[in-house]
């Protein structure tokens, strides 16, 4: 039997709170997960058509470090560009108000809270983002602790223990060995600068089907369209206790905001105004910690390149996984990558081949929802005196993906006018996802039902729109681009 697809206890939207105000300090570098947002704006924003000297005066302001020293065996180079895209958590270097009005309480890791490797193509036409779960179990190169200068052989951790032990260059070696993608860039950033380039750009909007509330991040949002400020961008990206998605739904979360990103950069017309331009980018780039291979010149260059950038351009997908729960003695639980479908998709990032396949344009309008159709079981009857409307009905939501019987039955009575959804209360999200693909139908509980749900047709049957997901299947290894998760 079918998972109840239950809606969680009402919310009501709420205001944003009051941002606290935030300190300029440059030696203070408070960071977490979403600082791979900012970093991927970095490139968004990245000088296209600015000029060579406001560029050069930007970047002269990023701090830079050598991931790169002293690396040996490294794999061999592929086509298109890499960046690796991290986070780590310094939350010990916010202020009170700051952890007080986000809820950043707790101690440190001082590790990297998220991961991304993005890909740019040769012919820069198209952007892969491949999300590391931070959890993941890895094995880290021998090398020289950071901290205490010992040394240290070979040995099993979770991924986000790499920064904490051996730093950026450690990092960049782990995630070569792990992925046997050779990394061109490095790119670390923080969340004030995250929070405030959201606000330089005006704030980004953001969709869900069904209401987002996580206690730990003050996150509550109605189902909707919003536009996030700063503050409530970080509670967005940051929760990962919105029901049992945990850090696979955080990933999703991040991946759609950054498309969204993406959207309001190359919508809003900031690349074309010098003005803007030197305000969000300069924003950004307070505590942007880079390589220096990502010099002047190569931020133009890919500046150029991404001008013409829009959601369509890039795509979106995490490390398939394996198990989820591998226990590692003295570690825990760790998610251990699916070794096939892995190598798969990061042989096709060193082979420069996108994740997604081409898939026609659409013609109609599509509803986003919140249960897929494909997992709701539908009963269709003819409640009219019309031959064949239950068979009609039955086809178009089968059509449009809904598990249907293929065999629908005559109702008791035959003078029904309008359509009628009965469902029983614990399936209550898949009878709006089902209410939504029959405009005007009426929605009526019915206790004991079961998961099937039954639609009876009215005279008004007429109309079946179209539905999608709101985080929709993906291709082989889950991708999806990113015009696919903003909203409509």
């Amino acid at each position: 039997m079918p998972t109840p697809h239950r809606s969680p206890r009402p919310v009501r939207p709420r205001t944003a709170p009051p941002r606290p105000r935030r300190g300029r300090r440059r030696g203070r570098r408070p960071q977490w997960g979403t600082r791979v947002a900012t970093g991927l704006s970095v490139l968004v924003l990245g000088a296209g058509g600015i000029g060579h000297a406001v560029v050069t005066n930007l970047e002269s302001g990023i701090d830079r470090v050598d991931p790169f020293k002293d690396m040996k065996n490294r794999p061999a180079g592929g086509l298109g560009t890499n960046l690796l895209l991290v986070g780590t958590d310094g939350r010990d270097r916010l202020t009170a108000d700051e952890k007080r009005t986000y809820r950043l309480g707790g101690e440190p890791c001082h590790c990297t809270d998220t991961i991304m490797l993005v890909h740019l193509s040769a012919d820069e036409k198209r952007a892969s983002v491949v999300s590391l779960p931070r959890d993941s179990y890895a094995e880290i190169p021998a090398h020289r602790d950071r901290t205490t200068g010992k040394e240290h052989a070979a040995h099993p951790v979770k991924l986000n223990a790499a920064y904490a032990e051996g730093g950026p260059g450690l990092t960049v070696r782990t995630v070569e060995h792990m992925t046997g993608v050779k990394i061109d860039h490095y790119l670390e950033v923080d969340f004030t600068s995250f929070m405030t380039t959201v606000d330089a750009l005006g704030g980004v909007e953001i969709c869900t089907a069904r209401p987002l509330k996580d206690s730990y991040t003050g996150l509550d949002l109605a189902p909707g369209t919003h536009t996030l400020d700063g503050g409530r961008a970080l509670q967005y990206v940051r929760s990962r206790h919105i029901g049992g998605d945990a850090d696979l739904g955080r990933m999703q979360r991040q991946q759609k905001f950054m498309a969204a990103l993406i959207e309001r950069a190359t919508s809003s017309g900031v690349l074309l105004n010098p003005v803007k331009f030197r305000e969000v980018v300069s924003t950004t780039l307070r505590s942007v910690r880079a390589d220096r291979g990502l010099d002047t010149e190569r931020m133009l260059s890919l500046g150029r390149a991404l001008r013409g950038f829009s959601p369509a351009s890039s795509e979106f997908a995490s490390v398939p996984m394996g198990d989820v729960a591998y226990q590692v003695k003295g570690i825990g639980s760790t998610v251990k990558w699916n070794p096939a479908k892995s190598k798969q998709l990061f042989t096709a990032l060193r082979e420069d081949k996108p994740l997604t396949t081409a898939r026609p344009a659409e013609k109609t309008p599509v509803e986003k929802v919140d249960v897929p159709p494909e997992r709701i079981r539908v009963q269709v009857y003819n409640g009219t005196a019309q031959n064949g409307l239950g068979s009609t009905l039955d086809a178009a939501l089968h059509a449009t993906g809904f598990d249907t019987t293929r065999a629908p039955l005559t109702a008791p009575r035959h003078d029904l006018k309008r359509t009628l959804v009965t469902y029983d209360p614990r399936w209550d999200r898949s009878a709006k996802t089902l209410a939504a693909a029959l405009p005007g139908a009426e929605l009526r509980a019915v206790a004991g039902q079961g998961a099937t749900m039954r639609v009876t047709a009215g005279e008004d049957a007429h109309t079946v729109r179209r539905v999608r997901a709101e985080e929709p299947a993906g291709g082989r290894f889950g991708a999806v681009k990113g015009d696919e998760v903003v909203c409509p």
